[in-house]
């Protein structure tokens, strides 16, 4: 693979810090003016091939494929130009803006042979793959309740009136894009698309800051609950009438889980503590687009589109437009 990263922000940072495990020939890093002390710093810091502050330019070399790691509301623009010029596209959450450019991107990624993956990596994770297992001995289920709240200090300067794009409606910001879609692709990936989606939210300045999304799956109920103007501690259940799993961490960390049942018997699942949580997913998208294992990708395209779809009927309900809209 011959990698070409957007972006120097710190999830970018934090897949830098896991390239010792991977085997990538290339890596060239995307970079602009306002940012270019930081872009060459990381490119001397982990060795990278070459700095580019032009995406032509980038585009133009031998890279075979995309990373990107901007901003929401640039997902789109930049994928979109990779793909027309062949290549590759590893996009970081939430995948698109909407369904309408997530479908238009499939589309164009289709009609030139090339893969789209979304860099969600609680489906690769160790404890989230065996969580999937473990659902049958809960019996029926009941109850989902998933919670990730954390207090982010840019919303003071929100409250002062400076909106930075976390919280900007013309940046796609927001609790839900920005945290409840991991708690989203957690329930979507275990039970599917729900019958009914409604979105509750607390709204400042056209973006909502925290919310409660209810999912509808018939036989059960799922809420889905994230804040990033207040804290509380994480906890996430999924109960059944046999038992019960407690998750303690945000679901994209989780490397346990409490399984127990409704005779107090408990058991605690364990997973590698010293393994980053990115390597997972990473060695499988070298995998799937040195192998071109479109089935796969595919796979976890519905799952994405799934949510995309999700967030786009929970946004309508509670009346939050972004920009691009």
């Amino acid at each position: 693979m011959k990698l070409g990263i957007l972006g120097t922000g710190m999830i970018v940072k934090d897949l830098l810090h896991t390239f010792h495990e991977f085997n990538i020939e290339k890596a060239y890093i995307l970079g602009t003016n306002e940012t270019k002390e930081e872009t060459e710093s990381l490119k001397n810091e982990y060795h990278l091939d070459k700095a580019y502050y032009d995406y032509d330019e980038l585009l133009a070399s031998d890279v075979d494929t995309i990373y990107c790691a901007l901003p929401n509301h640039l997902h789109y623009m930049f994928c979109k130009k990779a793909l027309e010029n062949h290549k590759h596209v590893i996009i970081e959450k939430p995948i698109t803006t909407n369904p309408i450019e997530l479908k238009d991107l499939i589309l164009l990624a289709k009609k030139n042979h090339k893969i789209i993956l979304e860099a969600m990596n609680i489906h690769y994770l160790p404890a989230y793959l065996s969580l999937k297992e473990h659902i049958k001995d809960l019996g029926q289920l009941k109850i989902v309740s998933f919670n990730y709240s954390q207090y982010s200090s840019r919303y003071n300067a929100f409250k002062e009136g400076n909106i930075l794009p976390a919280f900007d409606y013309q940046k796609a910001g927001g609790a839900l894009m920005d945290l409840n879609v991991y708690n989203l692709h957690a329930i979507i990936g275990l039970f599917g698309r729900p019958l009914n989606v409604e979105y509750y939210a607390n709204i400042e300045k056209q973006i909502d800051t925290s919310g409660i999304v209810m999912l509808d799956y018939g036989s059960f109920k799922a809420v889905s609950i994230a804040a990033k103007d207040c804290k509380a501690p994480i906890v996430n259940t999924i109960q059944g009438d046999n038992g019960y799993i407690r998750i303690t961490s945000p679901v994209n960390q989780m490397r346990n889980y409490l399984l127990a049942d409704n005779q107090g018997k408990e058991s605690v699942q364990e997973f590698n503590e010293t393994d980053h949580r990115l390597i997972y997913e990473f060695k499988e998208f070298i995998r799937i687009i040195e192998t071109l294992d479109y089935d796969k990708s595919y796979e976890m395209l519905e799952t994405s589109l799934i949510v995309s779809e999700v967030m786009k009927e929970a946004r309508q309900k509670s009346g939050i437009v972004f920009g691009n809209e």
